[in-house]
């Protein structure tokens, strides 16, 4: 595999510095301005393509093309664990530290298939998102601020079921593992319990979205639809309850619809590996 470009922090200070979208967007329903900001991204033909076609993202011996979300370097908590990306829980809940925060690989994906696989500590919680966007707003003092990445990104749930009071929470059991987190329940709820590996596979295509867990198919729906938006409406990301979490998942992705795919920090121990993608036009 050939070797990934290196951006220094002043290279990085200066594109974004040009590239930086200044959207400065205010929602009729009261959403506050913010920026979507335009970082630089990896070069895919970098990376290693598999007998399948799949593009790997993560081989299980480096970190290339990985960073933390807002952020130049990936978070030092983490790791690779035994040819997995070990995210080393603090216990004290989700992002408490500047050591941890939730990741993403460098490159925005628009139509794809991606598959990786996952395990947690018992009580775990994290999970996985796709079209996510950098987005800032300013705090009391003016200042830029990254929001978190789940405000513009649909998101995978990953969870011990069995000990993570969230399986409870929610509807239906729309925030257990594999759902489409707060929204649509995996079904059938086909999870391997916590310490043992369990298969994703996320499909996006022009719109349409489809979770997979263990190679079964749990869940599809239709992004940029009123469906979506019903969804949205009826859910914590609401334009009553979150004006600018639903501003920004109800165009996901932006314009261009794609964007980035992210493992969250939520505290706890998780492994991921295996990770890839395929390319759809």
């Amino acid at each position: 595999m050939k070797k990934i470009l290196l951006f220094t922090a002043a290279t990085l200070l200066v594109m974004c510095a040009v590239s930086c979208k200044n959207n400065n967007k205010k929602q009729q329903g009261g959403a506050p301005a913010y920026t979507v900001v335009e970082a630089p991204q990896v070069n895919l033909e970098e990376f290693a393509t598999d007998e399948d076609g799949y593009v790997v993202l993560f081989d299980g011996t480096s970190t290339k093309g990985w960073r933390g979300y807002g952020k130049k370097e990936l978070p030092s908590r983490w790791t690779i664990d035994e040819g997995a990306l070990k995210f080393n829980g603090t216990g004290t809940g989700e992002g408490q530290t500047g050591e941890g925060g939730d990741v993403i690989f460098a490159h925005q994906f628009k139509n794809f298939t991606l598959e990786l696989e996952w395990k947690v500590s018992k009580g775990g919680n994290s999970g996985i998102f796709y079209l996510a966007k950098e987005v800032t707003t300013k705090d009391e003092n003016g200042k830029d601020r990254y929001e978190p990445i789940y405000i513009s990104a649909p998101e995978y749930q990953v969870l011990d079921n069995a000990n993570h009071p969230d399986a409870l929470l929610g509807v239906d059991g729309n925030r257990q593992s594999a759902s489409l987190y707060d929204m649509i329940p995996a079904v059938p709820q086909n999870q391997n319990p916590y310490g043992e590996w369990n298969k994703t596979k996320i499909l996006v295509y022009k719109g349409t979205v489809v979770h997979f867990q263990n190679d079964v198919k749990v869940l599809e729906y239709h992004l940029w639809t009123q469906q979506w938006t019903d969804m949205l409406q009826a859910s914590k990301f609401s334009e009553k309850d979150w004006p600018l979490a639903f501003e920004l998942l109800n165009n996901c992705g932006g314009e261009n619809h794609e964007g980035y795919f992210g493992l969250q920090d939520h505290g706890d121990d998780v492994w991921y590996r295996n990770i890839r993608i395929k390319l759809m036009d």
